[in-house]
């Protein structure tokens, strides 16, 4: 098992920036893919960015290519999320989330594959 934890929401005007961590505990020794996911009220969870193991891959989703920048500490067992130039469209609870790979350079895109999930941390912008 896997337990992870957000932290670094907040409330942020358009064009600022902020950083979300991902703390993991638990069985950490084993090598996982790590996402991030967000959800605003009424939509469903969408996907921002996934980094492999190794972190020699990421993928991010086209709305935030750009902009945001997915990275790990595996020393740390943390994730990140370095968000800059926000948007109001930004706002929404945000999620990440770990899945034991085997290949350590996979990157994991969909939410099914996902084992383990974080309780989210919300992230307002204002305009």
């Amino acid at each position: 098992q896997v337990q992870l934890v957000e932290s670094g929401g907040g409330l942020v005007q358009a064009g600022g920036s902020l950083r979300l961590s991902c703390a993991a505990s638990g069985r950490t020794y084993n090598t996982y893919a790590a996402g991030w996911f967000r959800q605003a009220p009424g939509k469903e969870r969408e996907f921002i960015a996934a980094i492999s193991w190794r972190g020699d891959n990421t993928y991010y989703a086209d709305s935030v290519k750009g902009r945001f920048t997915i990275s790990r500490d595996n020393a740390r067992n943390t994730v990140y999320l370095q968000m800059n130039s926000l948007k109001p469209e930004d706002t929404a609870n945000y999620y990440c989330a770990a899945t034991y790979t085997s290949y350590t350079s996979e990157i994991v895109t969909t939410t099914h594959r996902y084992d383990y999930w974080g309780q989210g941390t919300q992230v307002t912008v204002s305009s």
